[in-house]
């Protein structure tokens, strides 16, 4: 199973693991080697210690460079969204990373493949060992991949309001009048489209899409906000 899933890491993500026995380490559980005591294997949970670090401190340091505006509580909450136990099963289910994990008997008929305490603990793993292997570049590459895509795709829009978080932004040093405009519904009628732009006393400042009205806001927010912070710098 190893095998193949290093086989798996090459086509998929480019990533080849020198030392596959940390690969092996971070998709094996407990169970697993309790079934094969001969075999001395060591299982994810030291190697999940670490890959909780790491990904705590990547996704730090990146929102806290991409959203220069927002205050320390709005970054601690986007943060706990993206580093969390929902979040990370997801990727790991995202990634196939449940196909290769070694599992006993016993768990394997009660459905821990699918666990998603499981699958979070088996996705840092994975960024332990590929911290361990390859450095801080690799897991940079993976997770800009995997991870930070999500952002624009609003899956932590709960988290943190880009239409708040605009707002704030322009109205820093006084009132500005923010409106949001619908300018088009399209797609089909399970699969709808809007355009909405956002515009600051009058000048259209970004352009967005999305699945329902408030989404397509959202997305204009960001836009508006990327594109202040450019002309910012």
């Amino acid at each position: 199973m190893i095998s193949e899933l290093q086989a798996y890491l090459q086509a998929e993500f480019g990533i080849h693991f020198q030392d596959t026995a940390l690969l092996a380490e971070a998709f094996t559980q407990a169970s697993y080697v309790n079934e094969h005591p001969k075999e001395h294997l060591k299982y994810y949970e030291r190697i999940e210690f670490l890959g909780d670090a790491v990904l705590q401190l990547f996704v730090s340091e990146y929102i806290y460079q991409r959203f220069p505006e927002l205050p320390q509580g709005k970054l601690t909450r986007l943060r706990a969204a993206m580093v969390c136990e929902d979040s990370f099963s997801k990727f790991a289910l995202e990634c196939h990373f449940d196909q290769y994990i070694r599992l006993g008997r016993g768990e394997e008929m009660a459905g821990a493949r699918k666990r998603p305490s499981l699958l979070c603990d088996i996705f840092e793993a994975f960024i332990g060992a590929l911290y361990l292997d390859q450095g801080r570049a690799a897991v940079e590459k993976f997770i800009h991949r995997v991870i930070f895509p999500k952002l624009d795709q609003g899956w932590f829009d709960h988290a943190v309001d880009a239409k708040t978080t605009l707002q704030e932004f322009l109205q820093r040093n006084g009132d500005v009048q923010i409106v949001y405009h619908l300018l088009k519904e399209s797609g089909s009628e399970n699969e709808p489209v809007f355009t909405v732009n956002v515009s600051a006393n009058g000048q259209v400042i970004g352009q967005g899409t999305g699945s329902s009205k408030k989404h397509a806001e959202m997305a204009a927010a960001q836009v508006a906000l990327e594109a202040l912070r450019h002309t910012k710098k």
